[in-house]
Formats: C-alpha cells, sequence, structure tokens
C-alpha cells in the first residue's frame, strides 16, 4: 500500500505504519521526502538542439512537411546545432509528425451512387501497358494491356469497357492524362477535342482527379497494384504478345469479379446487375477513334496501307473504306462499322482472311478447252479423256494433237467403251501414243493386270505324310 496514502488516511506515522507493515520512521521519511518534492519545481532538461527548433519549425512548415533531415542539417549546423545526425532526424520526424497533425485534412470515405462513375489509369509493367477501370459503386473491374498510352489507344480501351459494361456511366473519372488533357486554367482541366467529341458521341461527362493527389483515385490505384500483383507476375506476362495478355486479363476479370469484394463484402457482378438499369444506352457505332486513312477497295478485294496489301469482304469492291490503326492493329471501317481487323504487316507483305472471300482458296484447276475435231472427241469420252490429255502434256508428248486424232479414229473401230478403258489401262502404265492404246485394244481381255504390291500372303500349307530318319539307318548306323 502507498505510504503517502496510508498516511493521509489515518493522520498518524504509527497508525500508517501498521497498516503497511513497515516502521514509523519510514512513513516519516517517505512523508517529508514527499512534501519537499511538491515544494519545489523542478528545472526543465536542456537539449543540444533547443537553439534550432524554431528553424525546424519554419522550414517544416514552408515545404509542408516534405523536407528531409539530411537536406536541412548543413542549415541547422549553421545556426549553431552541435548534435549528431541521428539525433537531429529524430527532431525533424517530430516536427513533422506535428504539423501533419495539425493539418490534417481528415478526408472521409466515398460514397458512390449506382451508375455514377467509372474511374480510369494507366500503369506499367514488365514492357506492359495497362489500363484499369472499375465502376465505383459495384467494385465492376476491366483490365486490358496496350503497347501504348496514346489518345486514341486510351479511347478504345474505354469503348471496349462500355461494350463489356453494357452501358454508360454518367461521370469518367481520370487521371490528368497527357493523352485527354488538353490544357490546365486556373487549375481547371480542359479536355482535348477528341475526348469531349468521344464523351458527346457516348453521352458521359468527362472529370479529372486534382493534381498530386492519388487520394482522389484510390480505388483504381489499388486496381492497378492488384492487378500487377495478382495477373502480371504471377502470369509471367511480358510486353510481346499482347493477344495472350489480353486472353488472360479478361479470364482474371471474370475471376475477381465473381467472388465477393474485400471492401462491399459482395459480389462485383451482382451489383453490376442492380446498376446496369442506371447506365446510359451504348450508342449504334463506335466513333472514329484516332488518325483515319481513306483507301479504295481495288478488284482484289484489298487495300493499300504502308506499301502493304489488307483484304476486305468482296462486296466492297470499288467502294471506299476507313482505315484506323491502333497498336499494332488496322482496322477497316465502312460508315462506322468495323468490317475487317488485321495485324499489322511489313512493307511489301499481304494480310489475308479466308472469310472476306467466302472460305480457304482453292487449288487452281486448269480445266481443258477443246478447240479441234479431235480435241472435242477425245474431252467427249469423259473423265479419262481430260486426264489423258493432261498427263500426255505433263511428259512432254509434243506431237500429242497428231496422236489425238488417231485415238479419235479409234473409237469407231473398237467402241467407245473399249477406247475408254484402253485409254485408263495406258494411263496406269503412262503410255501416251496412239500406237500404245491400239496394242491394248489388240490384247483385249487377255492383257494381263498387275496390282500393286501388298502384304504378306498367309495360307494353310497342305500336310503330306513324313518318315522318320530313322528309317534311313543301315545296320551300321549309317545313312544308305
Amino acid at each position: 500500500m502507498d505510504m503517502i496514502a496510508a498516511y493521509n488516511d489515518v493522520g498518524s506515522y504509527r497508525g500508517a505504519a501498521a497498516i503497511c507493515g513497515v516502521d514509523h520512521k519510514t512513513v516519516q521519511r517517505a512523508v517529508a521526502a514527499h512534501q519537499v518534492a511538491e515544494s519545489t519545481t523542478r528545472a526543465a532538461r536542456q537539449h543540444n538542439y533547443d537553439v534550432v527548433a524554431d528553424v525546424v519549425a519554419e522550414r517544416v512548415a514552408r515545404t509542408s512537411a516534405r523536407i528531409s533531415a539530411k537536406r536541412l542539417l548543413p542549415e541547422a549546423r549553421a545556426a549553431g546545432y552541435t548534435g549528431s545526425a541521428r539525433n537531429f532526424r529524430r527532431v525533424v520526424a517530430k516536427a513533422k509528425r506535428a504539423w501533419r497533425s495539425e493539418r490534417h485534412r481528415g478526408r472521409r470515405p466515398g460514397v458512390w451512387a449506382p451508375g455514377e462513375v467509372l474511374v480510369i489509369d494507366w500503369g506499367a509493367e514488365a514492357g506492359l501497358h495497362i489500363f484499369c477501370a472499375v465502376m465505383a459503386f459495384s467494385r465492376w473491374r476491366f483490365v486490358r494491356f496496350a503497347a501504348d498510352e496514346k489518345a486514341a489507344t486510351t479511347l478504345e480501351m474505354l469503348a471496349s469497357c462500355f461494350e463489356e459494361l453494357g452501358g454508360v456511366p454518367k461521370v469518367v473519372l481520370a487521371d490528368r492524362m497527357g493523352c485527354l488533357k488538353g490544357a490546365v486554367v486556373a487549375n481547371i482541366v480542359v479536355p482535348t477535342p477528341g475526348y469531349v467529341r468521344f464523351a458527346s458521341h457516348y453521352g458521359f461527362r468527362p472529370d479529372f482527379c486534382e493534381a498530386a493527389d492519388p487520394e482522389s483515385k484510390g480505388i483504381v490505384e489499388a486496381l492497378v497494384g492488384y492487378a500487377k500483383s495478382d495477373l502480371v507476375v504471377p502470369e509471367g506476362l511480358v510486353g510481346g504478345d499482347l493477344g495472350r495478355s489480353n486472353e488472360a486479363a479478361g479470364t482474371w476479370c471474370q475471376e475477381v469479379n465473381g467472388r465477393p469484394h474485400s471492401d462491399t463484402c459482395a459480389v462485383p457482378v451482382e451489383r453490376l446487375d442492380a446498376e446496369r438499369p442506371l447506365l446510359g444506352p451504348l450508342p449504334s457505332l463506335r466513333p472514329a477513334l484516332g488518325r483515319a486513312f481513306s483507301r479504295k477497295v481495288d478488284r482484289l478485294s484489298c487495300v493499300r496501307f504502308g506499301s502493304a496489301r489488307y483484304s476486305v469482304p468482296t462486296k466492297l469492291i470499288g467502294r471506299s473504306v476507313e482505315l484506323q490503326v491502333l497498336g499494332t492493329e488496322v482496322r477497316a471501317l465502312h460508315f462506322g462499322e468495323v468490317v475487317a481487323t488485321h495485324s499489322l504487316v511489313a512493307p511489301g507483305e499481304t494480310s489475308i482472311k479466308d472469310e472476306h472471300y467466302g472460305g480457304p482458296r482453292h487449288p487452281p484447276r486448269r480445266a481443258a478447252r477443246p478447240r479441234t475435231a479431235a480435241e472435242r472427241a477425245i474431252c467427249a469420252l469423259g473423265e479419262v479423256g481430260e486426264a489423258f490429255i493432261k498427263a500426255a502434256a505433263a511428259a512432254g508428248v509434243t506431237k500429242l494433237g497428231a496422236e489425238l486424232e488417231e485415238l479419235a479414229a479409234l473409237e469407231a473401230a473398237h467402241g467407245r467403251d473399249a477406247l475408254v478403258a484402253a485409254m485408263a489401262r495406258a494411263l496406269e502404265f503412262r503410255r501416251y501414243k496412239a500406237a500404245d492404246v491400239r496394242s491394248v485394244l489388240a490384247a483385249g481381255k487377255g492383257a494381263p493386270r498387275p496390282s500393286a504390291p501388298g502384304g504378306a500372303l498367309v495360307v494353310d500349307l497342305p500336310k503330306v505324310p513324313t518318315r522318320s530318319l530313322a528309317d534311313y539307318a543301315t545296320d551300321n548306323g549309317r545313312a544308305s
């Protein structure tokens, strides 16, 4: 028990000593020391940094608590500070904490309305440019990869986000991106004319965050970091293969949007279903993004760009289309509708898609076109006659015309069927003269017809009576 409290309670040394279990003289000394301590005031302890405390406070306030102790130490030395650098760092840190505690702006959590705000931003990792967008209310996320962060690419990603979202939000909140920012006047961001046309086409209001204020768009900053740590690094994505990267991004978005969010404790796709009726309708066509090049479709159903050739549907032959280059992709548009999409190819190369021509390319077929009477007679025999002419031509029979006249004359003597059979047999043996066919006709049905070699012939051999070798032995054991 406290001896001072016991003494104040009973008013005597011996009574307090009996309560505390000590000698009364001990209580007397403790009470006397307490009375002396109360009657004297302890002097404040002096520190070696007191001489520069005002200098540190003034510099911290002037720099909004951004100056470092390393940069401030020479000035403190000149002002009379003789202590260590370690102790000075403590002084500066204490001054910064005091300055921030008095000037904290007291941010409040964001309260979002359904279908109101879509927040977008760019990030970079492993040579990839990552476009991230998140619906503020439902926390529905959209992540895709691109080769650059140009204005056309950004608007293309935003259009794809709207199409996957199934509607258009009222406000698109972006960082002060150089590709969307035309100017800044009185801290008000002036969007580029292209971005204004794009926003007017889709019917949303463009908005920009405050400068140097990551807290105002922390909802998408967290998504950028999440995409880097949970998608780019585990999947081992690199900047060379955008197709594989975007395919992985689509699968990843389906996964994260289908499980409960850590902040809202709700599934984003379910909350999106609730706010989708509040989104604006999508326009029927995408606007022209980036610089467009007009080209006329030639007779090969192709357009030329950058000394390369790109195919478009054959129904557009003779018409003009607009070409747009977005990263490594070339798009052909006709009245705002995308009719063809190709990857950029090198000058002199050609990019052809079979669906533009109704199917895959068929090998060229050189049909026989008879002119003379003999040629017409042989071609009238059907496939055998045409095959005979082509095979003889390939074999280099230069006097094929005269041979065909003799062959045509054989039909009257032997009949059509016999001549066709003889020509087919001559084709098997690669004999292309009229004399060879005449020999086959002369042999008739008795001519052998060899066939291609096949497998081994396996038959059961007949059984015959056999005798033992002992039957041939002589009396002395030798065979006779």
